[in-house]
């Protein structure tokens, strides 16, 4: 059985309007320790991140404290989109049909396609393995999607502001088996969220 931990990042810094550089805030730097401790006893053998700041700073300490590197995925990145001061109402529009955008946007569709598309890849090259992908709200909504199509809007903004915020999924071989959403500010962080 292989088991992919995928970590949503912690709390970034929206002042900072670079997508790809915005790092956490004093809040999410303080807050990754929570996925350090959770991951701990977990015997991680591999660690993956898109390439986006956030993610991998809310994942490298505990790389760090298991002498492992972080190996970045750009397909693994956040979905393209412009920032909204309301966007909400566009965030309802895209899960109502996964291919609604606009401009230069990404849609929920392509979003989904190339993270399914970089996980298959990651768990055909790491069999019965323990695996850590640090990832994005929309891109981890996207794949959960992907396995439980019941989880739509109303579940995407129930974890809006959960980060960050561990989904546990196994699979054998490239088949799913299960998922567990944990809520690591839950005191013993076993609850499923």
């Amino acid at each position: 059985m292989t088991t992919v931990y995928f970590v949503r990042h912690a709390e970034s810094d929206f002042s900072v309007l670079d997508d790809r550089n915005r790092p956490l805030t004093i809040k999410g730097s303080a807050d990754s320790a929570l996925v350090t401790d959770f991951l701990q006893d977990k015997e991680i053998d591999v660690i993956f991140s898109s390439p986006y700041r956030r993610s991998i700073d809310t994942i490298s300490g505990f790389a760090d404290s298991i002498e492992l590197p972080v190996h970045t995925i750009e397909d693994f990145r956040e979905c393209k989109r412009a920032l909204l001061d309301d966007w909400q109402p566009y965030a309802k529009m895209q899960w109502a049909d996964f291919s609604y955008k606009q401009s230069d946007d990404e849609c929920l569709a392509d979003v989904q396609k190339r993270n399914i598309t970089a996980l298959h890849e990651v768990l055909g090259q790491h069999k019965n393995k323990n695996i850590v992908i640090g990832t994005h709200g929309i891109a981890l909504s996207t794949i959960i999607n992907y396995f439980d199509s019941s989880f739509m809007f109303n579940d995407f903004m129930d974890m809006v502001f959960l980060n960050p915020w561990v989904v546990k999924m196994d699979f054998n071989g490239n088949n799913y088996i299960r998922m567990k959403k944990i809520n690591l500010f839950q005191p013993g962080q076993k609850k499923i969220y």
